[in-house]
């Protein structure tokens, strides 16, 4: 948490040297991460996170009419998880990101504004569920109750509706990209898994409010 906070502080502080006007929004949505497999001998199984709720709040403002910068903030829920043979061990977990994204846009003078964003922040993963001796498929991994922070990056667009002067709707999608949290799911002995990457594809809608 204070890694999430430090880095928090330091982007707001960045930003404001830029910025003279604020826009802020919030957001909700569903995150669809993807799976990394896994094999321990001749056996295969999926490990990663259950899709679950998105919760995001983000402070972003137009540098020129065409290019812009948001910090944002976004609560991720979603189960650790294994599936193996129509067999599912779940273990609670959340998920806390921060990151900055440049955004490039249409007009920002247009009622509906398209834009693209990327950019990158950490994610801070944390297993949070009850510890037991025994967990099914410990032989492809185990489900720790620990936390992990992983570099990430951020990829997505979408489109801006003004409903008012001040307030607008947004759709977009984000895909967060990081590298996958083995600490918190943990390949067994003996046991490999195929990739070390995770995307999250999140879409999400909101509302956004010029100050």
């Amino acid at each position: 948490m204070k890694t999430i906070g430090r880095t928090i502080v330091l982007l707001a502080c960045l930003s404001a040297g830029c910025f003279a006007q604020w826009e802020v929004g919030v957001s909700g949505g569903y995150s669809s991460p993807s799976s990394v497999p896994a094999t321990s001998g001749a056996a295969s199984a999926t490990t990663g996170f259950a899709p679950a709720a998105v919760f995001s709040i983000y402070l972003g403002q137009d540098v020129t009419r065409y290019i812009g910068g948001e910090l944002r903030y976004s609560y991720i829920l979603g189960d650790a998880r294994i599936q193996s043979a129509g067999t599912t061990a779940t273990f609670g977990a959340i998920s806390h990101e921060v990151h900055y994204d440049v955004t490039v846009h249409t007009s920002n003078k247009n009622r509906v504004q398209l834009f693209a964003a990327a950019g990158a922040g950490i994610r801070l993963f944390i297993g949070n569920g009850q510890e037991e001796a025994y967990q099914p498929l410990m032989q492809f991994a185990y489900l720790t109750k620990t936390r992990a922070v992983k570099p990430m990056g951020s990829v997505g667009g979408g489109l801006k509706f003004r409903l008012a002067k001040a307030v607008s709707f947004r759709v977009e999608v984000r895909d967060y990209i990081s590298p996958f949290p083995t600490e918190v799911i943990t390949p067994a002995m003996g046991a490999t898994f195929g990739k070390s990457l995770m995307h999250d594809l999140v879409p999400m809608a909101g509302l956004a409010f010029r100050l």
